[in-house]
């Protein structure tokens, strides 16, 4: 999702983050290209070497990946560019910013080779297929075993609970207008308290010490105190709005392995994310394209997206490793929006708390 996958670390277990360089600068450049796929997506994107070298002999087509920062600033990019794309694919369009590539005609219709194998509670769009459903996830906030046992403290387990007392100043959070993590929180709370009720809960929150960053990886590796990864210097506030898919990253990369995740879920703060890929309008090679969509769907890519991206796959049957199940599980009731509601809602909701919780 955008995960926070501690990048360093990945290499050494055999996992590649593909980095390409991007296509010519111009359209006749890439079209005369058609034996490669680019693939545009944010900074999270993973994938096993062996997977991607297993398409490319199988199709033919040579993958490059051009990453292009976070997940908003990601969409934000190709739409700007959609008349002459930087690539064939985008994937990394999440739910919580659907409305607006599919609003701005950032896609082509195409619908995937075993389209039909996805959970049904995933698919969108079902009149056009500009779309395909990639994998889910949980925003949650995290929270840092050690400081709650050295505080004989218990965790927050639910929104209203991070409005105590005993956890004023511990938790930071992402600023939703420049970070999918933040934003997907902030549709959390709308979710939960109504369109009457959520600002309400942030002038709380605000008064009761939330420190707001701009990005995930700041939020994270900067100023969580709980991350044994990526971190240069201690941060100091145990509670962080990261993923439930946090804690087994901790452990899959952490050396040595430790028998139990340093951090925690709480359960009752998570709003679901749901990820997708979609062939860019004026895609160079849409031939290419659509293979590398129907990639995604296969079995073998969703299976192996869960140690990479530290996302779930969406395909019904696609199972997924025990060290990613053992430290962790998604959430068994997470808030969730109708796309077409955040939608409606997004950008007065951000602009609404942008003046309540910044100014």
């Amino acid at each position: 999702m955008h995960h926070k996958t501690f990048a360093a670390v990945a290499v050494g277990l055999g996992l590649v983050t593909l980095s390409a360089c991007g296509t010519g600068s111009t359209g006749t450049t890439k079209a005369a290209d058609t034996k490669t796929v680019t693939v545009v997506s944010h900074d999270s994107w993973a994938a096993s070497k062996s997977v991607i070298q297993d398409f490319e002999k199988k199709s033919g087509y040579t993958v490059k990946v051009l990453k292009d920062g976070d997940a908003g600033q990601a969409v934000n990019k190709a739409i700007l560019t959609k008349d002459n794309p930087q690539g064939d694919v985008f994937f990394g369009v999440d739910n919580t910013l659907l409305s607006r590539a599919l609003d701005n005609g950032l896609f082509q219709p195409y619908r995937a080779k075993d389209s039909d194998r996805i959970q049904p509670r995933y698919r969108v769009d079902q009149a056009q297929h500009r779309v395909t459903p990639v994998d889910s996830g949980d925003i949650c906030v995290n929270y840092d075993k050690k400081y709650f046992a050295d505080h004989k403290l218990a965790p927050p387990a639910s929104f209203d609970d991070l409005l105590e007392p005993q956890y004023k100043n511990l938790l930071v959070t992402e600023n939703p207008a420049t970070a999918s993590p933040g934003l997907g929180f902030l549709l959390g709370t709308a979710a939960k308290y109504g369109d009457s009720g959520w600002q309400g809960y942030w002038k709380k929150l605000k008064a009761n010490g939330v420190k707001v960053v701009d990005g995930w990886e700041q939020a994270y590796n900067q100023e969580f105190s709980g991350s044994a990864g990526g971190r240069k210097a201690k941060g100091d506030r145990p509670l962080v709005v990261s993923y439930a898919s946090s804690p087994p990253a901790e452990v899959v990369y952490a050396d040595p392995r430790p028998k139990t995740a340093p951090t925690g879920v709480a359960y009752g703060t998570c709003f679901r994310q749901v990820e997708y890929a979609g062939l860019l309008s004026n895609a160079a090679n849409p031939k290419g394209g659509k293979a590398f969509l129907d990639f995604l769907l296969s079995k073998e890519f969703q299976q192996d997206m869960p140690l990479n991206m530290f996302v779930y796959p969406v395909r019904d049957g696609a199972t997924v490793p025990v060290e990613f199940t053992r430290y962790g599980h998604p959430a068994a009731h997470p808030e969730t929006m109708a796309p077409d509601r955040i939608a409606a809602n997004r950008d007065q909701w951000v602009k609404s708390w942008t003046s309540l919780v910044l100014k």
